[in-house]
Parts: C-alpha cells; structure tokens; sequence
C-alpha cells in the first residue's frame, strides 16, 4: 500500500510541478513576443521552450523518485 501511495503522489506533484512550468514557459513565450521578437521565430522559440520544458520535468521525475520520502511499515 505503502508502495500505491508514494508513487500516486509523486505522479500527482509532477502534474502540479509540470503545469507550474508550462504556464511559466508560455510566459516566456509571449514576454518576447512583447519585446518584438519577430514572428518568424515562433517556431524555433517553441522548440527551445519545449526542450527546457522537458528537461525541467525530467528532473523533477528523477528527483521525486530518488528523494520522496518512504514511510517504515509498523
């Protein structure tokens, strides 16, 4: 049971921690639109945020699995 609980919240902090990061991301987003970034680099903006992204949750999956408490059985 231990085992259900520690992995349910792990997965629940990642889709927490991942919405965080997309909204801080797509802020990133339209901030250098503000700045006038040219159009024409939308695309290449979008893979680069998406690249950061990915990698952000990657280590918050590697660093949840490997750090979350586990609780002794009593």
């Amino acid at each position: 049971m231990d085992i259900l609980v520690r992995t349910a919240a792990i997965i629940l902090e990642v889709l927490v921690l991942t919405g965080i990061v997309g909204c801080i991301l797509w802020a990133v987003k339209l901030m250098l639109a503000e700045f006038g970034v040219d159009s024409k680099y939308n695309r290449a903006i979008l893979m680069a945020l998406t690249v950061v992204g990915a990698l952000l949750v990657i280590f918050f999956i590697t660093h949840l699995t490997a750090f979350y408490p586990t609780y002794p059985e009593t």
